[in-house]
């Protein structure tokens, strides 16, 4: 039976409150608190503690079985909507049979999918979650949408479309431990309804004993009562591996074996979460106590071992630091880029790079023994997408080892592959940086770069992204003289499709052509023009010398070529001080790709409150307009936030959110 309320008094956002809508068979708990235009379905379920407020943001939907549990707050914005099953617009809209478990947080504008379970703490704003998924505990879902069946792991941060892009499947386990949470609340129904005793309860009491041992069934371990006994140094490496996509695999060997290199396999770790490997990897190092064991890493897309390391030896506990760790010494193809100066400015710089490019962000550290033999222990990753914590976050690592060489690795998450490895610290505090990027396919785990290189971390950029979208690369070069009467000549063609041997390429380009102009250019081969033309190198730039370490700037952008002979576009970056190189890079790139570019702003108090408003439409798809416009909306916004928004106008969904500009 429905428990009913009178409406709550008038508040700042609601002129004409109106009452909550709730079916006959409906059980609304009177310790609940409902507002506003909230419409509960069918056998909904509302327990003690919930705050469900349709006052600022209006109307609620909560469909049919949806259990709503202990704790719950649905709050919604003024501003913002979201289209219901039923074509309708409305600020919070939970599908059937779906489930909120205790202290959850669901902030308008918001979708809830049928059957989608919200674990206990996550927070949901302004997002999309489709039907069937499974968000599990301390989650936080923003400014995307998810699709439907997609699994979203404990403590999750998925703030961009990419990270939800690439979520993994709901598994059976996963369902079947939100199905034990629901089953026990549906029970327990029964008895809120004020039903007789004697009738509820032994029912209660065999759903809860058929839903734990279904649960027991499957393979939720405690990981603090399984991982106790292995190293930090084992879990770094693991939780390193499995953050990359690689699976984890084990081989022994007794002492006699061991000096003939003749291993034995201890099979592979079955699943995807740190605890479940970590288990896995106990019982081996039980299993073969007083025997070497080495963990790999093993990479079944391309169907090769990535890392080999020693995490046993005769003597040692079971569970702690080996004495010596071995990585195989795979070669890399990669490249050196430019000397780092440190941590400020150019390590940061690299660090802010990265994050710009959607990259995941690793950490690894070695003392001097393990540094000369390439074997590099994992440090786990960064996990936030905000460079702020990202940098905080590697100046703790930091501090952590401070007499030992510390490197962030660059990870591609779509790939699943290294793009880039970093070396910001040496025993000492030395300046360093030496920066690996190149084809992941040859990336050693452990590595050394083999040789350096003159491209800079934008350039790299700026050829995956043409690579990415199918185009070709060429290049060219000029003298002074020539420069200014804007004639050029090509340079040799550049064969091949995969990055590393574009870089390759280019820095043969560049070591050919010391003291002169030379530029990139990409050229979509079916359309027979280009859409790129960029400055790589200058005459007042030396080339890398060999040894890792070359004087470089910014690339300065060139006109877009448009297909005609009409080369005013916008020009070098240095004549509009308000845009920066990556802003300009980041809007060819939209263009390029077939997005339209937007705009927001707000106020400092506003955007404490993820508040933002829309500035004026940039109609324009050439890029010398959406330049302009986007220094005029910095012009007209001085003193406040501004963000760059890439907007896919036919899946109806943002791809970028950038701040450009701050107080």
């Amino acid at each position: 039976m429905a428990a009913r309320k009178m409406a709550a008094p008038a508040t700042p956002w609601s002129k004409n409150l109106a009452e909550p809508r709730i079916d006959e068979t409906a059980y609304v708990h009177s310790f609940s608190n409902l507002i506003g235009d909230v419409r509960v379905g069918a056998k909904v379920l509302i327990a003690p503690g919930t705050s469900i407020r349709a006052d600022e943001g209006t109307p609620f939907a909560i469909g049919d079985n949806a259990n709503i549990q202990d704790g719950v707050v649905i709050h919604g914005l003024e501003q913002g909507r979201v289209m219901g099953d039923d074509g309708q617009d409305y600020s919070v809209w939970i599908g059937q049979s779906a489930c909120i478990t205790h202290l959850a947080l669901i902030h308008g504008p918001a979708y809830i999918g049928d059957r989608t379970f919200i674990g206990f703490r996550s927070t949901v704003f302004n997002a999309r979650i489709g039907a069937d998924c499974v968000v599990m505990m301390h989650a936080l879902i923003q400014d995307v949408e998810i699709p439907s069946g997609k699994f979203v792991p404990s403590g999750a941060v998925i703030t961009n479309q990419q990270q939800a892009d690439q979520l993994p499947n709901v598994q059976d386990r996963d369902r079947a431990y939100a199905q034990h949470v629901i089953e026990i609340n549906q029970a327990l129904r029964a008895s809120y309804q004020g039903e007789e005793a004697a009738a509820c309860i032994t029912p209660i009491r065999e759903t809860i004993s058929r839903s734990i041992e279904g649960v027991n069934k499957t393979n939720y371990i405690n990981s603090g009562e399984t991982t106790m006994s292995v190293s930090s140094d084992i879990r770094n490496q693991v939780r390193a591996l499995l953050s990359q996509g690689y699976s984890v695999g084990g081989e022994h060997a007794n002492e006699r074996r061991f000096k003939t290199k003749s291993w034995n396999s201890c099979g592979t770790a079955d699943g995807y979460r740190e605890d479940q490997v970590l288990n896995t990897v106990e019982g081996w190092l039980n299993s073969y106590a007083g025997e070497y064991v080495r963990l790999i890493g093993i990479d079944k897309a391309a169907k090769r071992r990535v890392v080999e390391v020693i995490i046993q030896r005769p003597g040692d506990t079971p569970g702690s630091p080996s004495r010596t760790t071995k990585t195989s010494s795979y070669s890399t193809n990669g490249h050196s880029n430019s000397s780092l100066a440190g941590l400020k400015p150019d390590a940061a710089g690299q660090l802010r790079a990265l994050i710009h490019q959607g990259c995941k962000i690793g950490l690894e550290h070695a003392n001097a023994r393990r540094f000369k033999t390439g074997s590099w222990l994992g440090g786990g990753t960064i996990e936030s997408a905000r460079e702020g914590e990202a940098i905080q976050r590697l100046e703790a690592f930091l501090a952590e080892y401070p007499q030992e060489y510390v490197r962030i690795i660059g990870i591609d998450p779509v790939a699943k592959r290294r793009v880039a490895e970093i070396i910001v610290q040496r025993p000492g505090n030395e300046t360093v940086g030496r920066a690996s990027v190149g084809n992941t396919a040859k990336v050693s785990l452990g590595g050394n770069a083999a040789r350096a290189t003159g491209i800079s971390s934008e350039t790299i950029a700026q050829v995956r992204s043409l690579l990415a979208q199918g185009y070709s690369i060429r290049t060219e070069h000029t003298d002074k003289r020539r420069f200014r009467a804007k004639s050029w000549d090509s340079c040799s063609p550049i064969s091949g499709s995969r990055e590393a041997e574009i870089i390759a390429g280019l820095e043969a380009c560049l070591a050919e052509h010391q003291g002169e102009y030379v530029r990139l250019i990409g050229v979509d081969t079916k359309a027979k023009r280009r859409v790129l033309e960029t400055i790589i190198q200058r005459p007042d730039e030396s080339v890398s010398n060999g040894n890792g370490s070359r004087a470089t700037s910014s690339p300065a952008p060139t006109p877009a070529y448009n297909g005609n002979t009409d080369r005013n576009s916008y020009g070098n970056a240095s004549s509009k001080p308000e845009l920066a190189a990556t802003v300009i890079n980041q809007v060819r790139s939209l263009l390029a790709q077939g997005y339209k570019i937007g705009t927001e702003h707000t106020d400092q108090r506003r955007f404490r409150a993820k508040s933002w408003e829309s500035c004026s439409p940039i109609t324009s798809t050439r890029e010398a307009d959406v330049l302009r416009s986007l220094e005029a909306c910095l012009a007209d916004h001085q003193g406040e936030y501004v963000r760059l928004l890439g907007i896919d106008t036919n899946a109806k969904r943002r791809v970028l959110e950038t701040i450009i500009q701050r107080p």
